[in-house]
């Protein structure tokens, strides 16, 4: 988590926090990846600041707080109660939360608007959860010492189809249909006429993502691992009882190989691998081999 200077004088900047009697309690405005915002509190009863409602939710609590003058990556950990609907066992096991970034405020709760004191933000990583109670681990977010520099040379592309080092439009390329039957994580669809799916091969979707958008798993996405068939053998499902059919959007893959970048997507010019680079087995070669 990264802590923000002003912690260091903190009475100078919540003067709350020098009354007599103080009355400080714990906010948290976490935000999905999806744009969805919740505003939680340690406090009895819910706070409006900013706002936005934070509900309450007590027995959040975080850890110890921790500044570092150092170069690594700072982390801190938060345990609770899955105590709000939003917050629910099912949705930190489809991983909706993961990645969401997090901010961690004191605040006088007799008047949260009044001089908010933000302690620490990050992002949320690792979720751990036993029954009823959860414990995420946040983490600053910011570089590390660990990260790379330069990015590996490898024979694949290392950009994702249609991501800015791509260029390739994915808008032309998704198309949606509905999954009619399921069988361990191989899925039977019925493509919706009209779309970009008529005359395409189905071959050209492995290794696309696909996105549910309805029901209990709206939003979340995952990988065409292969296609058997008529079928798709999908990376993983959504942890929830999914009634059928169920709509979804599925975009066309990529095997990341210069071949198929310059005869399917014409893009070659963009692709961002080493495909000519000698291999680990040059070195082995003699004359005449």
């Amino acid at each position: 988590m990264t802590v923000p200077d002003n912690v260091m004088g903190a009475s100078a900047g919540a003067p709350w926090l020098d009354a007599e009697l103080v009355t400080l309690a714990w906010c948290w405005r976490v935000q999905r990846r999806d744009g969805m915002i919740l505003g939680l509190t340690g406090h009895d009863r819910d706070l409006m600041m900013g706002g936005l409602v934070y509900r309450a939710a007590p027995g959040l609590t975080p850890s110890v707080i921790e500044q570092r003058d150092g170069l690594g990556s700072a982390t801190m950990d938060v345990e609770g109660a899955l105590t709000h609907a939003a917050f629910t066992a099912a949705d930190l096991d489809a991983g909706r939360w993961d990645g969401a970034t997090v901010a961690l405020y004191a605040v006088d709760w007799t008047a949260p608007d009044v001089a908010p004191l933000l302690m620490a933000r990050g992002m949320m990583g690792a979720v751990e959860r036993s029954g009823a109670a959860f414990k995420a681990e946040l983490r600053d977010g910011g570089p590390t010492l660990d990260a790379a520099v330069a990015p590996q040379t490898q024979p694949g592309c290392r950009a994702e189809l249609g991501d800015r080092a791509c260029r390739v439009p994915l808008l032309p390329l998704i198309a949606r249909a509905d999954v009619v039957a399921i069988d361990g994580n191989e899925v039977t669809v019925e493509w919706v006429s009209g779309g970009v799916s008529d005359g395409v091969p189905l071959a050209a979707f492995r290794y696309g993502r696909v996105r549910w958008l309805g029901g209990a798993a709206r939003g979340l996405a995952t990988r065409v691992a292969d296609i058997v068939g008529d079928r798709l053998i999908l990376s993983t499902l959504p942890p929830f009882a999914l009634a059928l059919p169920q709509r979804i959007e599925i975009a066309q893959g990529c095997d990341k190989t210069l071949m198929t970048c310059r005869t399917r997507f014409n893009n070659a010019v963009n692709f961002r691998g080493e495909a000519h680079l000698p291999g680990v087995d040059f070195i082995t070669r003699y004359p005449g081999a």
